[in-house]
């Protein structure tokens, strides 16, 4: 059984919620695991422990219905590099919508990269409401679907899943405005402040 790589992709990395949930998903995977954050410059290092692995695991938040500017500079990297082995990658990718349809064309674009560059394309889980779910009653289904993404790697076997709370979009839109309205005044930040498109000098 190969080690699994996981990459942080996240232009937050130690302060994200991609890092929340790697540390679920390393309590729930029975390999052993490599670890690198996409904003590191040490790609050397990097591709000399991924050719140790079997599997590598994307783990990033959605971007403008893409990819993060360092996850793209990363794989941008990964291209170019020389692999000796064949790779599996995997993708867990979370977004602050309700709806993990969101998620798609992010998929895809990772999708197209492995096929580009003759990667095998393994499993998949898509979190809606990713920036909130873990902090809530519903957290439970986040780690029980990355228990079932963590089977997948392990068995081998190609899952591709979705998850949210199961709350109505009408619910969702109304606690998430009420969320950035108290993040703003903690920042002494107004909700019409936030409702502009002007930006003013700080």
């Amino acid at each position: 059984m190969g080690k699994l790589m996981i990459v942080n992709g996240s232009p937050r990395a130690v302060k994200s919620n991609s890092k929340n949930y790697i540390e679920i998903l390393k309590k729930n995977i029975n390999k052993d695991i490599e670890e690198y954050n996409a904003i590191s410059k040490k790609i050397d290092l990097f591709i000399s422990k991924l050719n140790s692995c079997s599997d590598l695991l994307l783990v990033f938040p959605l971007y403008a219905d893409g990819l993060p500017v360092t996850l793209m500079r990363f794989l941008k990297e990964l291209e170019n590099a020389k692999l000796t082995q064949k790779i599996k990658v995997h993708v867990l990718i979370n977004c602050g919508f309700v709806e993990p349809e969101q998620n798609n064309v992010a998929v895809e674009m990772i999708k197209l990269f492995c096929k580009k560059n003759h990667f095998d394309f393994g499993s998949v889980l898509r979190i809606a409401s990713g920036e909130a779910i873990l902090k809530t009653p519903f957290a439970f289904i986040a780690k029980w679907n990355i228990k079932k993404l963590c089977k997948s790697i392990e068995k081998e076997k190609q899952v591709n899943i979705k998850c949210t709370m199961p709350i109505s979009k009408k619910t969702f839109i109304k606690a998430s405005t009420n969320y950035w309205i108290k993040y703003g005044q903690k920042n002494n930040i107004t909700k019409e402040q936030m409702d502009t498109m002007k930006i003013e000098d700080i």
